[in-house]
């Protein structure tokens, strides 16, 4: 069964970092593109960062030298670790997946297996 799991949420001041996680089981994950999207009360769900399945990386604007996505070693893990955290950071994070493509996707609707999300709240 295929399935994304998060972790590494939880409460952290501003200017602290957190590293998330997302095991994926039943994939093989050197076949996927991965990508992690953040949603905020109220909003949209919106985009961070995203592993092709050669390596390439892109990020979003907001995130951009802050963050950085990344694979395990057992290539079923992904990462994000994310440094200098800002209030607005403060979402329920999300792992996705999807086929191998020949281009980066950033929008929700270009992935097909997501987690159930983890939480990450950043005071000021």
């Amino acid at each position: 069964q295929e399935r994304l799991v998060e972790s590494g949420g939880g409460l952290v001041q501003s200017g602290d970092s957190l590293r998330l996680s997302c095991l994926a089981s039943g994939l093989t994950s050197g076949t996927y593109d991965m990508a992690w999207f953040r949603q905020a009360p109220a909003k949209a769900r919106e985009f961070v960062a995203a592993l092709r399945w050669n390596e390439e990386t892109k990020y979003s604007d907001a995130v951009k030298g802050r963050f950085t996505i990344s694979r395990g070693d057992s290539r079923n893990t992904i990462y994000l670790k994310m440094n200098s955290l800002r209030p607005e950071d403060s979402a329920v994070y999300y792992c996705a997946a999807r086929w191998a493509y020949s281009y980066f996707g950033t929008e929700e609707t270009d992935y097909n297996k997501w987690g159930q999300g983890t939480q990450v709240t950043v005071s000021s």
